[in-house]
């Protein structure tokens, strides 16, 4: 075991060998800003060592704690506890640490998303105190003889989300991880196939969902899981030679145009590091995989081989070419894991030893050589591969899979938003069940307000009042799409699932209630103040903390109706309660 410190941080090194020289440098960039520089070095390349930085942070003022992969538990971890992993393929290396009035006490981040990393802040009993770490080359890589990355330490007294929001700037100005171009068809709404029809596809019904859905806000499609196969079982056996079924979706080319003629761009699914056991391409990769999936009946092919990796390119170019797609979803990029028997493996064929190494090189050479054919080729990557070295390759990132489930949305895309800087943050797919309410319907798109919403419902089957209301929250949002997507997003609250999430920028302010709580819109306020009713309360109550001596409001049900106008208002500092409808709006205007 080597050990090298620098003041409270301390380097362990597990090198048995002996063969690395190790050493930590703390750099104060800024009062409550530090940078710690972790350097590797051997005269001859080999497989560097497992590495733990570790320090102790006082538990004062701190009240939960915020990472990519928590979800709705915020709780802390305890010392003995695990912590949490990221990798390319999966998360991204960045932990929080908050007050009960949401200010940051402890962001801490890792310059490496590449490689495994393993992150804690764990309560020590003895001392009241974190014991923080970062762990490095659990998993093998390429053999290195220097290594160099970087611990962000931030301490500021400042909103967490704003924190987070830096990780995320300083992520995107590291050398490598430049963010791709984010095509303006990402930042509009979508229809997806996937709840409405799953794999029973056809052309026709296809055709009848965009052509239905585009005068409600839908300018595309992106058609799922089902396109490749006859087989409806939900499987992944057929996956791995992605040839149409001819049987099933026609003339794909004709199919893409007749889409694409009504306005509508087109973009198809593929599970990337699936092959199935019924696929042809079966027998040419089941003894390069990574894994075999029994329940999935499929293997998840090893990227570590250039055979596996020109095989899956030269599937999506040929997709392009023959089709004229506009974009991919590319699924379970997460699943590129090894197992026990071929984390280790050694095989000639490879060049790369490291799993999320040939990841990161297969998703590169994906992206450069579909915009070689396609400049503004979308690309949509699911939750959890939604980390910073993601966004090189994809520019729409979605919520992961949570049908009916508008509070999980929610979570799930804001914890998103936190740290993807302008790449384009999707919903999951909206469904629920007709029989529902109209205001109950709306509390789906409500909830999601502050992503890209993908709508997933049969529209013919929409009674009028649901189609009204899907047109007019689709509508609303792209109004709004400005401050939703673009202004400066403030969530309160992530240990309880963001109950209030507000957005603004110089002309507008949007908040979102999702529960009963007095709603603070802040103090220096632009001219138009939009509250969103989420709750299931006929009322808002606002703590208003301007003064406006003249003002216009507008009250509307979830529908777009006006229920309530009246001009010239005078709103004074104090608490007021409007009569709200469920899922509709209060919008206040200064004169």
């Amino acid at each position: 075991m080597v050990q090298a410190t620098s003041e409270k941080f301390r380097l362990h090194v597990k090198d048995e060998t002996q063969s690395f020289q190790a050493s930590i440098e703390a750099t104060e960039v800024a009062e409550g800003l530090e940078r710690v520089r972790i350097v590797l070095e051997a005269q001859q390349p080999g497989q560097p060592p497992e590495v733990e930085i570790e320090w102790y942070h006082p538990i004062v003022d701190i009240f939960a704690f915020w990472h990519p992969a928590l979800y709705r538990n915020k709780r802390f971890y305890v010392d003995w506890e695990k912590g949490f992993s990221s990798k390319s393929s999966s998360f991204a290396p960045v932990c929080s640490l908050f007050s009960r009035s949401g200010r940051n006490r402890l962001t801490f981040a890792f310059s490496d998303a590449m490689n495994t990393v393993e992150l804690k802040a764990g309560v020590n009993e003895e001392s009241a105190s974190f014991i923080c770490s970062v762990k490095l080359f659990s998993e093998p890589c390429s053999p290195i003889n220097r290594y160099e990355g970087t611990l962000y330490i931030d301490m500021r007294d400042m909103p967490y989300y704003d924190s987070l929001n830096e990780v995320g700037q300083w992520w995107a100005e590291l050398p490598d991880y430049t963010p791709a171009p984010v095509p303006d068809a990402a930042r509009l709404p979508m229809y997806s196939t996937w709840y409405s029809f799953h794999q029973q596809l056809s052309p026709a019904e296809i055709e009848e969902q965009c052509r239905l859905s585009k005068p409600l806000g839908c300018d595309s499609v992106i058609v799922d899981d089902g396109w490749q196969t006859e087989d409806n079982a939900r499987g992944y056996a057929y996956c791995g030679d992605w040839e149409v079924c001819v049987d099933k979706m026609g003339d794909m080319r004709a199919h893409v145009e007749r889409v694409q003629q009504m306005g509508v761009k087109y973009m198809l699914w593929y599970s990337v590091p699936y092959v199935g056991i019924h696929s042809k391409a079966w027998s040419r990769f089941e003894h390069k995989l990574l894994k075999f999936l029994p329940q999935a009946g499929a293997g998840v092919l090893d990227p570590r081989y250039p055979e596996v990796r020109s095989y899956v390119i030269d599937t999506y170019m040929n997709a392009v070419r023959d089709w004229n797609l506009d974009g991919f979803k590319l699924d379970f990029i997460d699943r590129f894991q090894a197992d026990e028997h071929t984390l280790h493996k050694d095989d000639p064929e490879m060049d790369y030893r490291s799993v999320p190494e040939a990841v990161d090189r297969l998703m590169s050479d994906v992206i450069q050589r579909l915009r070689e054919v396609k400049p503004d080729i979308m690309i949509e990557f699911r939750q959890a591969y939604i980390g910073p070295l993601m966004r090189k390759y994809g520019n729409m990132f979605r919520a992961y899979d949570c049908p009916n489930d508008p509070l999980e949305n929610r979570v799930r895309v804001v914890d998103i938003r936190l740290i993807a800087g302008d790449t384009a943050v999707h919903s999951d797919m909206i469904m629920w069940h007709t029989d529902e309410s109209v205001e109950s319907a709306a509390i789906h798109i409500i909830n999601i307000l502050f992503s890209v919403p993908q709508l997933s419902m049969r529209v013919e089957r929409l009674p009028e009042a649901h189609r009204e209301m899907v047109q007019y929250w689709l509508g609303f949002w792209r109004e709004h799409r400005d401050v939703l997507l673009d202004g400066k997003l403030m969530p309160q609250s992530p240990e309880s699932n963001y109950p209030i999430v507000t957005a603004c920028n110089g002309s507008e302010r949007i908040v979102c209630a999702y529960e009963d709580m007095v709603v603070n819109p802040g103090t220096e306020l632009p001219p138009v103040v939009i509250i969103v009713n989420g709750t299931a309360k006929k009322r808002v109550v606002v703590e208003w903390q301007a003064d406006w001596s003249e003002a216009d409001i507008a009250i509307r049900n979830c529908q777009g109706k006006t229920v309530v106008l009246r001009s010239g208002v005078r709103l004074e500092q104090g608490l007021h309660r409007f009569d709200v409808p469920v899922s509709g709006t209060l919008e206040v205007v200064r004169r």
